[in-house]
């Protein structure tokens, strides 16, 4: 660990509201682009990427330095995801029983699947980026959670095996099992699509 961010750590352990804001600057990009990734969605993920950095500062005192710091941020991360993605599923379940109690009376329902929807500014090119990342969006959010995980880490967010390791609290055959299980299930549902989707094995 640096100089620096063993200074950073002090002052966060000391309440420092600088070095919170510091903090929130130095990793607030990979922090959202985790959260979005796993939640597809950008008002869900803004949600929980400021509540991963108030547990962080709130919970300081408990990171041992037994890893990176970042490391256990996107542990902090990643758990939070989780939580909502679980809080959401149930959140889902109830709209739907309502929708359909509202159905059985009104003899109508109207709904909105779409997820994080981008009105492009440009035409053909713009339009096919944009469908395209719908595309993949929707397909890594069809993957189990742990899949999910695993596969956004390492091919989006390009953290090493070793890091996801420490991330997730798994052993490496475990995680290396699991990536490749998500490749293989998102290049078959991108295929579908017919996008063609080269990943590596490493």
């Amino acid at each position: 660990m640096s100089e620096l961010e063993r200074s950073l750590l002090k002052r966060l352990r000391d309440r420092d509201e600088r070095a919170f804001r510091e903090l929130v600057s130095a990793h607030r990009d990979r922090v959202f682009n985790i959260s979005y990734r796993m939640l597809g969605n950008k008002s869900e993920a803004e949600d929980v990427a400021q509540e991963v950095f108030i547990t962080v500062f709130k919970t300081i005192d408990s990171f041992r330095e037994e890893s990176k710091f970042s490391t256990w941020l996107y542990r902090v991360a990643v758990n939070h995801c989780k939580n909502r993605i679980k809080y959401l599923s149930r959140r889902k379940d109830r709209e739907k029983d309502e929708l359909d109690e509202t159905a059985h009376s009104s003899g109508n329902s109207t709904g909105n699947g779409a997820i994080g929807q981008v009105t492009p500014r440009s035409p053909d090119a713009a339009l096919a980026g944009v469908q395209m990342e719908e595309v993949l969006r929707n397909a890594i959010n069809d993957l189990d959670e742990e899949q999910r995980t695993v596969v956004i880490l390492r091919d989006i967010e390009d953290l090493s095996i070793e890091e996801i390791c420490a991330i997730t609290e798994m052993p490496d055959g475990t995680v290396k099992s699991r990536l490749h299980r998500a490749r293989l299930a998102l290049r078959k549902k991108l295929q579908r699509h017919g996008i063609g989707q080269e990943t590596g094995e490493s």
